[in-house]
């Protein structure tokens, strides 16, 4: 078994990427070269601007190339939480931005022309008890009632057989917008597509400093001094202290990811005859799919503690699997990996200004199409081509507790796992 991603030892960091010598000045200066930075990058280096990416390693190295593949609808709160936190008006604009990040992934593949082996069946939340399917059952008829919503479908338990070849859930339901996809394939076109359109893309320089003066920004990397009209924070899990205010927002939690030897044809057509992508209801959940080659995959945590030795968690996630499918009691697992989530106290993504300095991050595992469309919304904001975003509309919580993650997120975990056995 490797301990690394999948997704990297099957195609490896491309060569072609990085820029040559760094300019003395930009107009923008992106630090993290993940969905959020690169897309953004694209939308202001086609607008015309001068745009450096800045990365501490290899292009797209943090979540973009170590998440599961799964595109997904929603936010880190359900619609129903943020109604009520926020009002029918502005729940009702979160969630058709959320549908719209859903379009806008098909859209950019296309338009960039990234061979990244997209798919678009529909994801299915799968009801890990009764009274989950009983919640789900409601959640869908208030999509329908209250926002005229068709992008669902229940399943029932009677129904599941013919979606999944398991026999542990209850019910589920289907977002027929939900996709899967190569991330490290992803986030390679879109640095191809950036460096295509005049965007330079800067490998292992660690943006030491940031400082301020006279209206303009300079930058201390590890390659080089470099000044910028402005700048973007776009390292979501991986936020460092280099800006206080904007570190106070976010925080990070693990997430373990393991990928088996390939199925036969006939294994895949048992698991999922369909091609979905699943995910369970549980507060720790799963998620899991069939891939373009035929392997499974399988992610989740029963911790979300940094650090975690990556045989324990491989034999933790192959027992959950063989759980959720017997026949796969035999199988092999190749890679094992772990990854960063950007989490936020309020449980929803921010993107905003600090200091002067923008910001984008918190998409609570969502970060495919979240983490994507709200870098293409803040490339349009610095480039002019868009006054605000519905994110900048909400108050954005800080604690300097966030720095302490290390420390507290086996406590979260902790907590996590008892709600599971109660609710």
């Amino acid at each position: 078994m490797k301990t690394i991603p999948y997704w990297t030892d099957n195609t490896p960091f491309p060569k072609d990427i990085s820029s040559g010598d760094l300019p003395g000045k930009v107009d923008v200066a992106v630090v993290g070269s993940g969905y959020t930075g690169l897309n953004a990058a694209l939308v202001m280096a086609k607008a015309g601007l001068s745009v450096a990416v800045f990365e501490k390693e290899k292009v797209g190295w943090g979540a973009s190339s170590r998440n599961g593949g799964l595109i997904g609808s929603g936010l880190g709160l359900s619609i129903e939480e943020i109604e009520a936190r926020y009002g029918k008006s502005l729940a009702q604009a979160f969630w058709i931005w959320s549908i719209d990040a859903l379009d806008y992934i098909d859209k950019i593949i296309k338009i960039e022309k990234i061979s990244c082996d997209f798919v678009r069946f529909g994801e299915i939340v799968l009801a890990s008890k009764p009274s989950h399917f009983e919640r789900l059952t409601e959640h869908h008829e208030y999509l329908i009632k209250e926002y005229g919503d068709d992008s669902t479908e229940l399943i029932t338990p009677a129904e599941l057989d013919e979606e999944i070849g398991s026999s542990i859930y209850f019910g589920g339901m289907l977002e027929k917008g939900g996709a899967g996809l190569d991330p490290a394939k992803f986030v390679y076109g879109l640095a191809r597509a950036v460096k295509r359109n005049g965007g330079q893309i800067f490998e292992k320089a660690e943006v030491k400093r940031i400082n301020q003066k006279n209206g303009r920004f300079s930058l201390s990397t590890e390659i080089g001094e470099v000044k910028a009209r402005d700048v973007l924070i776009a390292t979501n899990g991986y936020t460092s202290h280099l800006i206080p205010k904007v570190r106070y927002g976010i925080f990070s939690g693990a997430c373990y990811t393991i990928v088996t030897e390939p199925l036969t044809p006939e294994m895949q057509e048992i698991i999922s005859p369909n091609g979905r992508v699943f995910y369970d209801s549980r507060y720790f959940l799963n998620y899991f799919r069939v891939l373009a080659d035929g392997r499974m995959l399988i992610g989740g945590r029963k911790t979300m503690a940094h650090g975690q030795n990556l045989e324990i968690s491989a034999r933790e996630l192959r027992e959950r699997l063989v759980e959720i499918f017997p026949q796969l009691k035999d199988i092999k697992v190749t890679h094992c990996w772990t990854g960063l989530l950007g989490l936020t106290l309020d449980q929803m993504p921010h993107l905003g200004l600090a200091n002067g300095i923008y910001y984008a991050y918190g998409y609570m595992g969502h970060g495919v199409p979240i983490g994507s469309y709200l870098g293409h919304e803040v490339g349009q904001m610095i480039a002019g081509q868009r006054d605000n975003s519905i994110f900048m509309d909400i108050k954005h919580p800080r604690s300097f507790i966030t720095m302490f993650d290390k420390l507290y997120m086996p406590i979260v975990s902790a907590y996590f796992r008892f709600m599971d056995t109660i609710r």
